[in-house]
């Protein structure tokens, strides 16, 4: 019985011993309760401003599905296998809801079904663009399985990213109007304490959110967020609304991570010529065979 208590006390004074320690580091490093240091990130030479530059990307499924998604079958099973199967994932739609009009809600539906579809005769409008190598839009290239290079100035951000090669020049100064429409919209951007806010606008409606179909009309306007987190990490968010698609303003968050790899750069992606029998292949197949009825 004695032997007992005399371990039990032993292991009563090493837990007293570790909690104490623990306690002198969370006091002397300067996290205690009420003491958390905000992140303050280094700044772009001759301003005020962080300097955001460097190579990013989002670890997330949302280029599958922007809302909570589980496993799903790829459009050739018993050609690939688990190639092109939707892996399973989080959500980055805030609540998990996006407002749809009603009539809207169906024209995503319709879309999902045809998300593969190559019609010809409507070859910008029918299935997902990223299949046919169209730039992404906003926000969806923030979040496509590629990694991109925020290049910063004094006076301009550019990002540069790898899928299909897709920019944006972002102007720091007086905003300015689109001169057209585009699929990755006119950026006009300013600083809001430590976090670089993006105005877009200037869409056409040819860009989707996700392979699930989701989707906007010409009306989209984009508010996007960068806020530094840390020296590996940003926090994105981007605030959408669409009166012609939604019925309110909703919002999509996610932490962007910091590529460190020694001697990573950006690659170049570029698609087009691999999208090209996938979209005008039917129309070498009708040629061919014509050619061989002569």
């Amino acid at each position: 019985m004695n032997k007992q208590r005399g371990f039990d006390l032993k292991i009563l004074t090493l837990a007293t011993v570790v909690a104490t320690l623990l306690g002198m580091f969370w006091l002397t490093t300067g996290t205690a309760r009420g003491q958390i240091q905000e992140y303050v990130a280094p700044r772009l030479s001759g301003t005020s401003n962080p300097d955001l530059s460097g190579i990013w990307q989002a670890f997330t499924t949302a280029n599958w599905d922007i809302q909570d998604h589980g496993v799903e079958a790829g459009a050739f099973p018993r050609l690939l296998g688990v190639w092109g199967a939707q892996p399973p994932g989080q959500g980055v739609v805030e609540g998990n809801e996006i407002p749809y009009r009603p009539e809207a809600l169906a024209k995503k539906q319709e879309n999902l079904e045809q998300r593969l579809t190559v019609d010809l005769d409507n070859v910008n409008t029918v299935g997902d663009p990223e299949a046919k190598c169209y730039f992404p839009g906003v926000p969806r290239a923030t979040y496509m399985p590629f990694p991109f290079q925020i290049i910063q100035s004094t006076e301009t951000v550019v990002i540069a990213y790898q899928f299909a090669s897709a920019s944006r020049t972002i102007p720091l100064g007086e905003a300015t109007e689109p001169p057209v429409d585009s699929w990755m919209g006119w950026s006009n951007g300013h600083w809001e304490g430590d976090t670089l806010v993006v105005d877009v606008t200037g869409f056409h409606d040819l860009s989707w959110f996700d392979r699930a179909g989701n989707y906007h009309s010409d009306a989209l306007h984009v508010v996007e967020r960068y806020t530094p987190m840390s020296p590996y990490h940003l926090m994105y968010e981007a605030t959408i609304e669409d009166p012609k698609v939604f019925t309110g303003p909703w919002k999509i968050s996610m932490p962007l991570y910091r590529r460190v790899e020694e001697g990573v750069r950006l690659l170049e992606f570029k698609c087009v010529d691999l999208a090209e029998e996938y979209v005008y292949g039917s129309l070498v197949d009708r040629s061919s065979s014509a050619g061989g009825a002569r």
